[in-house]
């Protein structure tokens, strides 16, 4: 078995925090919330062969515990996902999708979802690192295209599986194997939205899949460009050195308020940090 793959296998099960997730992600004075995020994967493929993956990646699927779901995938195009594709790209990574994946979009035949296990905190980076393995993995089965539901993020098939070899490296970092602040950025990179552009904020939706509340930049404070930069910084550091450390150096405060219900995949458990003007 590969390397990796064991390694993410055990991590989803036996995940052991690192300084990010050891330092009381939720903070000292917002309370807890019991909703527990879950990655829904979308495919498209060539024809209705999408929907009996080969051995391999079906015992992929398996074992980290996700699971095909039946009642909405389809065996015919869906008109929609031209669309939906169309809101979801990837609009901050340069070239993120190409006219080729517009057109794999445009001529599918067939659609797969592919849900997660519902994720607890400290198993989320595992989580999502296992979700961007089947990722890499569908697209060697033959999907022509590949969207992540939970944030509303799509890149093209090159920069998806840019992403999944990122987190493969990360992973590979330091002495052994183990998850990392890299791994978790591919894939808040991977599943992650952002910026979205709210009445008073740009905002993030998605970093509660590698355990972490998304960032609400205020718009008085710059463009879209400068508002990712923030986001990615704030992030990062988050990763690396834990919530409450980064808030209290940079004196933000997390909240629960955002627009999103406690049933909707966007919903954060982990909280809003809002920096303002």
């Amino acid at each position: 078995m590969d390397p990796i793959r064991r390694h993410l296998l055990k991590a989803a099960g036996l995940f052991v925090a690192t300084r990010a997730f050891a330092n009381d992600q939720q903070g000292a004075t917002m309370p807890p919330s019991f909703v527990k995020p879950r990655h829904v994967l979308c495919f498209l493929g060539r024809d209705d062969s999408l929907l009996q993956p080969p051995k391999a990646v079906a015992k992929t699927i398996a074992d980290f515990g996700f699971e095909i779901d039946r009642t909405y995938s389809l065996a015919k195009p869906d008109p929609n996902m031209a669309r939906s594709f169309g809101v979801c790209w990837d609009r901050v990574f340069p070239k993120a999708w190409s006219a080729a994946d517009e057109a794999a979009v445009a001529n599918h035949k067939a659609v797969l979802y592919v849900l997660s296990p519902l994720m607890d905190q400290q198993k989320t980076a595992a989580g999502s690192a296992a979700a961007l393995q089947i990722v890499d993995e569908m697209f060697d089965a033959g999907a022509i295209a590949a969207k992540g539901e939970s944030a509303g993020v799509a890149h093209g098939v090159v920069r998806w599986r840019s992403l999944a070899e990122q987190a493969r490296n990360g992973a590979k970092t330091d002495q052994g194997l183990r998850m990392t602040p890299a791994v978790a950025r591919a894939c808040r990179l991977a599943f992650a939205k952002r910026p979205l552009a709210g009445d008073r904020y740009f905002e993030s939706v998605g970093y509660h899949l590698v355990g972490l509340p998304d960032v609400y930049v205020a718009k008085s404070r710059g463009n879209d460009r400068s508002a990712v930069t923030l986001m990615d910084e704030i992030a990062d550091a988050m990763a690396e050195r834990g919530v409450d450390a980064t808030l209290r150096d940079r004196k933000l405060t997390l909240s629960r308020e955002q627009d999103y219900a406690e049933r909707d995949f966007k919903f954060n458990p982990y909280g809003i940090v809002r920096i303002e003007a």
